[in-house]
């Protein structure tokens, strides 16, 4: 059982729920490109306000001012409050969740949303800690490290650090290639990071989370 923005499911059930899925997901969201699902569960299961589980593809996904390139998700057994969907009303998930999968960013993307009010005390941060100036003025990822650059208050020239990401207890850590630099990510507690690499060009992580509708 699938659906897309263009291929919604058969079935007026599932069609009433991929739409009521799809609408929530995209208002959580700033902006979103292309998105798929998937939706696991027997008719009975889904007439019972029940679902095995959703897998979501989404492309070029705007959230909470982070630029995500790709994101890949699947999530645990869901419950829902389909009366209210039956009666054209929003869909309602009654308990939290959890999900797993990754998500990637581009450069261009994380310089983007570093360059951003909301994540400027972050960029400032790296900055700082790293290169011993901030905020950050831009990332660039050039085969397995990701440089980080800084410019010193009028100076032209800018201040590059090439670095790694590291998973190390459920957060993301930025080490410095050369030295014994490095900097913790400030993370919600309610998610949890097994994986960080630089792959195809991005930065990619891999972990768990938990959601509160």
């Amino acid at each position: 059982m699938t659906s897309s923005d263009s291929q919604p499911p058969s079935g007026p059930v599932l069609q009433l729920l991929a739409t009521g899925l799809q609408f929530w997901i995209r208002s959580q969201c700033e902006a979103v490109e292309s998105l798929e699902l998937q939706l696991h569960g027997s008719a009975l299961q889904l007439l019972r306000g029940q679902l095995e589980g959703v897998t979501l593809m989404a492309r070029r996904v705007v959230y909470d001012g982070l630029q995500f390139e790709l994101v890949e998700l699947r999530s645990d057994p869901l419950q829902l409050k389909l009366g209210r969907l039956v009666r054209a009303q929003s869909l309602t998930l009654d308990h939290p969740f959890g999900i797993r999968g990754r998500v990637a960013f581009t450069a261009a993307g994380l310089t983007r949303s570093l360059n951003k009010p909301r994540w400027r005390e972050l960029s400032d941060l790296l900055g700082e800690q790293l290169l011993g100036l901030g905020p950050l003025v831009e990332l660039r990822i050039a085969r397995d490290t990701l440089i980080l650059a800084a410019r010193a208050m009028g100076e032209n020239r800018l201040m590059e650090l090439e670095t790694r990401p590291v998973a190390v207890d459920g957060r993301v850590e930025i080490h410095a290639v050369d030295s014994e630099l490095r900097a913790s990510l400030p993370m919600d507690p309610n998610i949890r990071i097994t994986t960080a690499n630089l792959e195809g060009g991005m930065l990619q992580l891999q972990g768990e989370a938990r959601v509160q509708p």
